[in-house]
């Protein structure tokens, strides 16, 4: 059986200040530097290392004392009380003590063991200056005085110095025992010193110590912290002896990897295999592996072990279960097992701060936070990114200021989330100065703060700096990091395009690693595009990767079929993940209600409570949006919802909530009741309350409340665009131009423009915006040339243009142009031109789409393609139906015939030879078609070309047709055509 007992606890020391204050003869700087030699020369010539190291050693008094004589009897006597008074001096921390003992120990002769006893209580006091002034006066230090040393060090932050000291040792001829391997690896885990622990690995396989529990341990601890797990379960396995130890670090290794389940079967084998009992660290391993892979009944099993064990009052267990009923249970069982705990620390003090924002109850965390005993930059840390988390980024920057007032320490974690904070409020004046001050702390180096102030210079409308911070830093290592931040930048700021642009560009230079985080930003914005082949990509990516294992990758994954509106991949990849969170539920919920699919939104939630998922506050918004979308009114179900949210659910109300509580009464006609719920609100509505209900209003044509409604918003946001264009909308509804024509003056005075609609579509892995009446793109014509065929097939359908839709003061022709022109038509006209039959085309817009007026939705459908629209917030598909499944092959192909443009027609013609029933109706069609040329003006090129283009089809068919008849209906076909030529 493998030994338990536990590597004997020499050479401990607790963390103090510096710098020490040694003795004046030695002038010892000691340092913390971040870059390391990997050879015993390069330390010992290092600048960066103590000047001791470079010194010979000195006598171990420098003072000429003259010492009585002792007798034999008496030196042992005093000998064993030393060793006696320098144990009592640190077993009950008395510097004093061991101060005397030092004294008295001058007496005597020098003693290596004795000697090493003084300097061992020095470092467990924290009084290293002393302890190394110790070292530094014996002159014939032993591997037990280096060993303690090179402990003190390492423990102490001074790292390089303990390596260092390993290397004199080494170049001294003093061979290190299994304690000074674990010393030194100690300080290289500390530093993350990968390669200089290769060669110390290999010395110790050299010098025979890897058999030993304690350096085998203190191996696989080095591998792990520098995430080499491969390495450390190879050392693992190679063990003939393991202890407790040794399997609580392989367990928190694979842990700290997310790989939960692997931690489960170490636990198990650990049991069977060497039948040890585990211990509280085995335990707290185990609690947060069920935290992070949301194993709720099999945490509360181990929570009920611990119990069992004896392990309810254990510190380190009661704060791992604080952080997994933080995840997997209710506010209520955090608090409770807080209030049990007999002690507590700053980690749970800090873990109760963290739990309470992470349920969204920021005064009961501040609460903890004044109430905590002490505080350190730790916790000051959490309370920043709590209050981050719940969007409140003004009592961010406030914390800070007090942080920095109070001369707090502040780490990079601090730096992070204040921009963060400053990313939340998207003041650019504020972000200017956080950025200041970053610069001159000196951490603007560091990437992740890089990245972070990248995004905040893209969240802060400041996306020239952001491209220079790019382009700067071109040529880092860490530029993928930046590149990602600059693509999610540009997603957010309605730019999805040039995001694509910028990610295709990363790839091609081989300059962006697509990883878990590049991933999800790009099917984010593929979501957004409604770009549903990059996103089927980057979905094979990740599983040929393994990172769709990744819980957020896996989410983004579902959003953006969501998005696209396959539902059914969605649903798919959701069975498929290994694990869910919240996340992962809001995704279906929301594609459902993007669809406008409110039972099916209901069906999900219905299963969500029967599998005891805790829903958070976007859950609760989603659902209660979806009962605007039921085919029954289940308003009651709504009204019982939203009133039991604070006593069954533990989330305090928002303006998001009863704006979808608002819209669900509007959508159902209940007027009054919804602007009665605003007035009883306990706290100050946002405007988005006041624009649901105003949104209802224009539903149910409700023109005076809808008039007073848009006057209050504009009294809350006077500098919104929106704002001032739905009072001019308004205003031009009612006739009255010249007071529409006045605000729209006002905004061009005071500099605010909205952003214009604007459509996108997909093909051939590129993306192609338009805007209304656009004629930037390079196949414009051969787009306004199909748009107005499908346009006189709609007007002889039976479609009316309403040109109600047109709030501007101007000609009724005009109107019809802006109506037959907008961003939507072009984009669906560049889909029907160039993607081949049968398939659907998916148009993308970033407003709200006007369905009474498309002509898509006309009786007399013209296209048999499957049309889908989608846009923020909600998307719909149109599937047309056609009477004459070729007419849409005849438009394509005569856009192309106006143009001349001769390649792209026999592409065409290719496409609609695959169509082989009903070949010769899409030729009749036409030539009959042709008779358009007298308005528009066709030339005798035109349908000479198109002749050309004919026999083209005249030789494919000649090859391909059996039937007798096929060269009877083409010639036909031609003679019609022939006789439409001018003379």
């Amino acid at each position: 059986m493998a030994s338990t007992s536990s590597p004997p606890q020499l050479f401990l020391s607790p963390l103090l200040q510096f710098p020490p204050k040694l003795i004046h003869s030695s002038s010892i700087s000691l340092s913390k530097s971040n870059t390391f030699a990997t050879s015993a020369a390069q330390f010992l010539t290092n600048s960066q290392i103590s000047p001791v190291f470079q010194q010979p050693h000195l006598p171990f008094s420098s003072q000429n004392t003259e010492i009585e004589p002792f007798s034999l009897e008496d030196a042992q006597i005093l000998y064993r009380k030393c060793l006696e008074l320098l144990k009592l001096s640190a077993r009950y921390a008395d510097a004093e003590l061991v101060i005397a003992v030092h004294s008295l120990i001058l007496k005597l002769g020098e003693d290596n063991y004795l000697l090493n006893s003084l300097i061992t209580a020095y470092l467990k006091l924290g009084l290293l200056d002393d302890a190394f002034a110790v070292f530094k006066g014996m002159s014939n230090p032993d591997v037990v005085s280096y060993t303690a040393m090179i402990s003190g060090f390492a423990k102490s932050g001074y790292e390089f110095d303990a390596i260092g000291l390993f290397m004199k040792m080494r170049k001294r001829g003093i061979e290190p025992n299994e304690f000074t391997f674990v010393a030194f690896l100690t300080a290289c885990s500390r530093i993350s010193g990968l390669q200089l622990g290769f060669q110390i690995h290999s010395l110790v396989v050299k010098l025979g110590y890897l058999f030993s529990v304690y350096v085998a341990n203190s191996l696989m601890g080095l591998y792990s912290r520098c995430g080499f797990l491969d390495n450390a379960l190879q050392v693992f396995d190679e063990m003939p002896q393991r202890d407790i130890a040794s399997w609580n670090i392989v367990i928190s290794s694979v842990v700290d990897e997310l790989m939960y389940d692997r931690a489960f079967e170490l636990f198990h084998e650990m049991v069977r295999v060497d039948r040890f009992r585990a211990n509280h660290i085995t335990l707290s391993s185990l609690i947060s592996a069920c935290a992070g892979s949301c194993a709720r009944v099999l945490g509360r099993e181990i929570h009920g072990h611990a119990l069992k064990m004896g392990f309810d009052n254990n510190l380190s267990v009661s704060n791992s279960l604080i952080g997994f009923y933080t995840k997997c249970g209710t506010a209520k069982h955090v608090q409770a097992l807080f209030e049990r705990m007999p002690i507590k620390d700053v980690i749970s003090w800090t873990a109760m701060i963290t739990a309470y924002m992470e349920f969204g109850m920021i005064e009961l965390a501040l609460d903890i936070f004044m109430k905590m005993p002490e505080r350190n930059s730790v916790t000051f840390n959490a309370v920043l990114a709590g209050l981050c988390s719940n969007s409140e980024g003004f009592g961010a920057l406030s914390l800070f200021c007090e942080m920095v007032n109070r001369r707090v320490e502040l780490t990079e974690n601090t730096l992070t989330s204040v921009i963060s904070a400053c990313s939340l409020l998207g003041e650019k004046k504020i972000s200017e100065q956080i950025h200041g001050f970053v610069i001159k702390f000196g951490c603007k180096s560091n990437a992740c703060i890089e990245a972070a102030l990248v995004d905040m210079c893209t969240r802060c409308g400041r996306m020239t700096d952001a491209q220079k911070m790019f382009q700067q830093s071109k040529y880092d290592q860490n530029l993928s990091i930046k590149w990602t931040s600059l693509i999610s930048g540009y997603a957010r700021d309605a730019q999805p395009e040039e995001a694509m642009t910028l990610f295709k560009w990363g790839q091609s230079e081989q300059a962006l690693t697509v990883d878990e985080v590049v991933a999800t930003a790009v099917l984010g914005i593929c979501g957004t595009l409604g770009f549903n082949e990059m996103g089927e990509q980057m979905h094979c990516h990740a599983l040929k990767s393994g990172h769709l294992y990744d819980v957020r990758l896996g989410n983004a994954v579902i959003s953006m079929y969501s998005k696209c509106g396959y539902m059914e991949d969605a649903w798919r990849v959701f069975n498929l993940l290994p694990m869910h969170d919240v996340v992962s539920w809001n995704c279906l919920i929301a594609g459902h209600l993007l669809l406008r699919e409110g039972d099916k939104v209901l069906a999900v939630w219905s299963r969500m409570k029967r599998e005891h998922i805790r829903p958070d506050s976007v859950t609760l918004i989603l659902v209660i949006s979806s009962y605007r979308h039921t085919k029954l009114n289940m308003l009651d179900d709504c009204r019982r919802l939203f009133f039991s949210l604070t006593r069954e659910y533990d989330v305090q109300l928002t303006s998001e909530h009863y704006a979808s509580f608002v819209s669900v009464l509007g959508e159902w006609g209940f007027l009054e009741e919804a602007e009665d719920i605003i007035s009883k609100m306990p706290f100050e509505p946002k405007s988005s309350v006041w624009r649901a209900l105003l949104h209802s209003c224009n539903l149910h044509s409700d023109l005076i409340a809808g008039k007073r409604i848009a006057k209050h918003i504009l009294d809350m946001q006077p500098e919104d665009p929106s704002t001032y264009i739905l009072i001019s909308n308004l205003l031009s509804a009612s006739g009255r131009w010249h007071c529409s024509e006045l605000v729209r003056d006002e905004m061009r005075r005071k500099g605010i423009r909205k952003h214009p609609a604007r459509s996108w579509i997909a093909h051939n892995n590129k993306v192609h915006a338009f805007f209304t009446r656009d004629k930037s793109h390079p196949q414009s014509k051969d787009i306004y040339s199909g748009l107005e065929i499908l346009i006189l097939e709609c007007l002889k359908s039976g479609y009316v243009p309403d040109t109600n839709f047109v709030l501007h003061e101007v000609e009724e022709h005009q109107k019809k142009e802006f109506l037959f022109y907008h961003s939507a038509k072009l984009a669906v006209t560049y889909g029907l031109l160039m993607t081949t039959p049968g398939r659907p085309i998916r148009v993308t817009k970033n407003v709200l789409l006007c369905f009474k007026d498309s002509p898509l939705s006309s009786r007399d459908n013209i296209s048999t393609r499957s049309i889908f629209f989608s846009h923020r917030p909600i998307s719909f598909c149109l599937k047309h139906q056609g009477q004459n499944p070729y007419r849409g092959a005849f438009i394509r192909l005569f856009g192309a015939v106006w143009t001349l443009e001769t390649n792209f027609s026999l592409k065409l013609l290719t496409g609609i030879l695959a169509i082989e029933e009903g070949i010769f109706h899409v030729l009749y069609a036409c030539a009959l078609q042709l008779s358009w040329h007298q308005k528009y003006k066709c030339t005798s090129a035109h349908l000479v070309f198109f002749l050309l283009c004919l026999n083209q089809v005249h030789q494919q068919l000649l090859l391909c047709s059996k039937r007798a008849g096929s060269a009877t209906n083409f010639w036909l076909t031609l003679s019609l055509i022939q006789a439409l030529l001018p003379g």
